[in-house]
């Protein structure tokens, strides 16, 4: 289930994953993993991510409770 934006921020705004995990001092397996799903930032990560994208920690994250009847 995709939970996180981080892969199609990363192309609007053209910059690479290896450039996202040099930034965060990460492997670039950790940081693919994020940007594929199959594994979630911290908390703490995320927002360091949005800070380093210039974007909300908000606009990283898919709402999966959007559209659905109350």
């Amino acid at each position: 289930m995709e939970m996180n934006r981080i892969k199609e921020v990363l192309q609007e705004k053209c910059l690479t994953q290896v450039w996202l995990a040099d930034q965060l001092g990460k492997s670039f397996k950790i940081v693919n993993a994020y940007a594929c799903n199959r594994k979630q930032p911290s908390i703490e990560t995320l927002f360091q991510i949005a800070k380093l994208l210039q974007v909300s920690a908000k606009d990283l994250i898919i709402d999966t409770n959007e559209n659905k009847c109350k």
